[in-house]
Parts: structure tokens; sequence; C-alpha cells
């Protein structure tokens, strides 16, 4: 009805439905039978038709009094809409969580504001949980479960996660060799991975709720305190692959790996998604794919 409203404020501007179908990109068949079709939908006649032109009869003169200045306004507005979701340039704003936007990710922002100097990004980095809607972003990058929710949710794949210590965590003690004794040794554990949920290469599984001796909300800190020797830590592969590559940090129990760290794209779903978050989305995709410390839905 939107469409047909419009063309009957445009025929009553141009007096002449020839030039309101010209002005619309319509054949005059076609205005005809639209504005016919807004005439039977309303139950009145809008338009009196005759050699001269158009004129309003008393109906449609009230109702181009009430709806013009919306028609054109909304005419607006969708113009603009549509020029800012395909747009290549202008304001893009994502959340992400501190421990995988800092790090890991550090290389794909400076690709990304490479590729497309013109999109004005702001990032909004935290560990804790930040409401899309209240922060007004685009999209938001979200690791570990999700529940069930009204976002649109994206799984783009997992992190692993493993069972690590600083190099020379075991000069005098010997490395524990079974998960017995590993709950012997002192743990580093983070919030956001305090209950180790373990996966043999065999397909066993095993979980350790014990207490851990130290607890951060930081990755970086309890990647600190392990390459310090005092205990072992169940790390994201993202945030320990330079360190092992390095041999600050070793592996212990390399059979047993932890629970997967899923990796998600949420957006609003009645928002339609700008050129620059589909852009921000392949791109993130592609560099994903290429990390050795992550394995992408297949």
């Amino acid at each position: 009805m939107l469409d047909e409203l419009q063309l009957f404020v445009v025929a009553v501007e141009e007096g002449s439905l020839t030039s309101a179908a010209g002005r619309m990109g319509l054949t005059v068949a076609t205005a005809s039978r639209r504005i016919s079709a807004l005439e039977d939908h309303l139950g009145c006649r809008l338009l009196h038709r005759s050699p001269r032109g158009l004129s309003m009869t008393r109906e449609g003169q009230a109702y181009f009094d009430e709806c013009a200045e919306y028609v054109r306004s909304l005419h607006h507005r969708l113009e603009n809409l549509n020029s800012t979701l395909h747009s290549l340039s202008g304001p893009f704003r994502v959340l992400a969580p501190t421990n995988f936007a800092v790090g890991p990710m550090d290389e794909f922002w400076a690709r990304f504001v490479t590729r497309y100097p013109d999109i004005e990004l702001s990032v909004e980095v935290s560990n804790e949980f930040v409401d899309l809607r209240h922060a007004q972003a685009d999209l938001a990058i979200r690791i570990g479960p999700m529940p069930d929710s009204s976002l649109i949710q994206k799984r783009l794949g997992h992190v692993p996660t493993l069972l690590v210590a600083g190099s020379g965590a075991f000069g005098v003690r010997r490395a524990p060799q079974t998960l017995d004794e590993l709950r012997a040794y002192p743990t580093v554990a983070s919030r956001m991975i305090s209950d180790w949920e373990l996966m043999s290469t065999g397909g066993e599984r095993a979980s350790l709720r014990e207490k851990h001796k130290y607890v951060a909300n930081d990755l970086s800190v309890v990647t600190r305190l392990v390459k310090s020797g005092v205990g072992i830590a169940l790390l994201p592969l993202s945030h320990v692959a330079g360190d092992l590559a390095s041999g600050e940090l070793v592996r212990v129990l390399p059979q047993w790996s932890g629970q997967r760290r899923e990796v998600h794209l949420i957006w609003h779903y009645r928002r339609a998604l700008s050129v620059r978050a589909k852009v921000f989305i392949a791109m993130l995709e592609e560099f994903l794919a290429t990390r050795p410390w992550f394995e992408s839905q297949l």
C-alpha cells in the first residue's frame, strides 16, 4: 500500500498519471491499475481523470493532506537508509571480548582498516558481557556457549584449549603423567574457563572441578603466572600458540585437551546488515581460516 500511496502523491504533484508513471519507472497501465487498487482498498475515489489531467476528489484531497508529508518523509528516510546500508564508508561498531580482540586479533584489525579505509571502525572490548542493543553496536563477537536468544547467531568455529605449564616448572618435580597426578599440582585458572572438561585423543572424558590455587579474570594474567612456574593452566590455543612455539610454555598431558571455545557473531534480527557488516564478516572468516589456532566451521 505504501507504493500505491507514493504513486498517488506523485500523481497529484505531477498533475498527470503519465508523468507520475515515468517518474516512478512504471507503465501508464500499471500506474492506472495501482491507483484503482488503492481506491478499492480505501473504498473511495481519489482522482478525477480527464483529458485535461487529474484533479482530486474531496476524499482524495483529505488523503493527500493527511498522507503526503508522511509519504515524502518516509521515502526520503528509505533512500537515506538504502544509501547507508550500501555504502563502504561510514560508522561501524563491533563488540569483542578483550582476551580475543587483543592479541589473537591484532593483525585482523590492522588488515581491516587498511583494506577499508573509509569505514569508521569502532571496537569496544571487554571481558564482561556488553548488551548489543545498549551499546548500539552493529555486531558482536561472542566466545563460549551461546544461550537461546532473539539475536541472529552465526557460528564461525572454535578455538581448542590445552593444558600448559611454564618451561621451567618441572625442574625438580616430574611433570604429571596422569590426570590423578595432575590433581596433585597447583593450578591457575581464568574465570571463563574455571571448570575443566577434558577429552583424550582416544575419546575418554574427564572433569576437573577442584578449587584452583590461583584465579584471574584475564587470560594474560593467567599466562604470566603460568610462565613464572607457579602452576598448570587450561588456556585457549589462540592465547598460547606463540609461547608454545618459542618454548616459554610446554604442553602438559598432550593426549588431553579441554573444552572448545566456540566463536560466534551475533546481530539484531530486525536490523538489516549493512555492506560494512557483510565485508567485516567475510574478512573475519577469511582471517580465522588461516589461523593455526582456529578450527573453522565447515
